[in-house]
């Protein structure tokens, strides 16, 4: 495989780096406020184009079948959004009856997003 061919294969890596480069010299242009706007740009723009783009490079036949274990796919939801909270939660509670800190059990409780 020849450079120029490799660099087009891998066209989003390359403006990633470059754009990265081109940040290091001269940072002034994403800062909060700046001509950019970053608080606007990134959160909302920047991060829908890379879902977008990744969305884009997905083949159709990979799509439909990974739509097909819908078993698997329920089993992950419940797991991360119904199982995991509630045993941390249970955890917190047998925890709250000891002489733990308080605040390292809030810190707990925090860092496994449950507010």
């Amino acid at each position: 495989m020849g450079l120029l061919e490799r660099l087009r294969k891998e066209w989003f890596i390359l403006g990633i780096v470059l754009v990265i480069a081109a940040a290091r010299l001269e940072p002034a242009v994403g800062v909060k406020g700046g001509p950019l706007k970053p608080e606007i740009t990134i959160t909302y723009i920047a991060v829908s184009a890379i879902f977008f783009n990744s969305g884009l490079s997905l083949k159709t036949e990979e799509l439909t079948s990974a739509l097909m274990h819908v078993k698997l796919h329920l089993f992950v939801q419940i797991f991360t959004l119904v199982f995991f909270p509630t045993a941390i939660w249970l955890f917190l509670q047998l925890l709250s009856i000891t002489p733990i800190n308080e605040w390292l059990l809030k810190g707990v409780e925090n860092t496994c997003q449950l507010r």
